[in-house]
């Protein structure tokens, strides 16, 4: 993976402002290149350098990396996680 593609989705998901969620979907649309395989990826093999829990799927569903910290990390940030441990997306 080259490493201008890591540092630019690297750089979007640092723009993520705490208490807040975007999508690997929207991750690969603002870099412009790639889809969110590809920024999954990159979160999976750099994503410590940022918030990585601040990143989740087009479904809400939090990263359920690093022991499936990510819904408490976005919980005490005061995200908007539903009972089920989605995150609403839309809000």
């Amino acid at each position: 993976m080259d490493e201008e593609y890591v540092e630019a989705v690297l750089r979007v998901v640092d723009a993520v402002q705490s208490g807040h969620v975007t999508t690997y979907g929207a991750v690969a649309a603002v870099v412009g290149r790639g889809g969110p395989r590809q920024v999954g990826t990159v979160m999976r093999l750099h994503g410590d350098r940022v918030a990585w829990w601040r990143v989740v799927r087009a479904d809400g569903r939090p990263a359920d990396c690093h022991g499936g910290t990510a819904v408490e990390l976005l919980r005490a940030e005061g995200a908007p996680v539903r009972p089920d441990g989605r995150v609403d997306v839309r809000r």
